[in-house]
């Protein structure tokens, strides 16, 4: 019985200082730490959203609406639409009319629906 009681604290004691969990179980994975215990993780995610929400400094915008769906396709493409903040069909983005996004609109322009908003 003590030994049952010895062998179950092992497995759920944590691994030593510098022990990465893919050495001690394979596929295991550490929890999220936001590093301030007082915030939780998800608010801290949420920060960057409200920052993207924010108008571009340069004027110049370009609307890109979801018309295709990324299944069945390259990695890349869907990589490239979550880039544009796209994941469902028939969602828009206003974006900044920068030369890295319409370099990302260039390699999966069978998948948007690209409008230059009339100033």
């Amino acid at each position: 019985m003590a030994q049952d009681k010895d062998t179950k604290a092992q497995a759920s004691a944590k691994p030593a200082k510098g022990v990465s969990p893919a050495t001690e179980r394979p596929g295991a994975k550490w929890p999220e730490s936001s590093g301030d215990p007082a915030k939780p993780a998800a608010a801290k995610r949420a920060a960057p959203a409200a920052k993207a929400a924010a108008k571009p400094a340069s004027g110049k915008t370009v609307k890109v609406t979801q018309i295709g769906s990324p299944i069945g396709r390259e990695d890349y493409q869907l990589a490239t639409l979550k880039g544009l903040g796209l994941n469902k069909l028939r969602r828009s983005r206003v974006l900044e009319d920068t030369p890295a996004v319409r370099g990302m609109i260039e390699r999966i322009k069978h998948l948007l629906l690209v409008e230059t908003p009339q100033a």
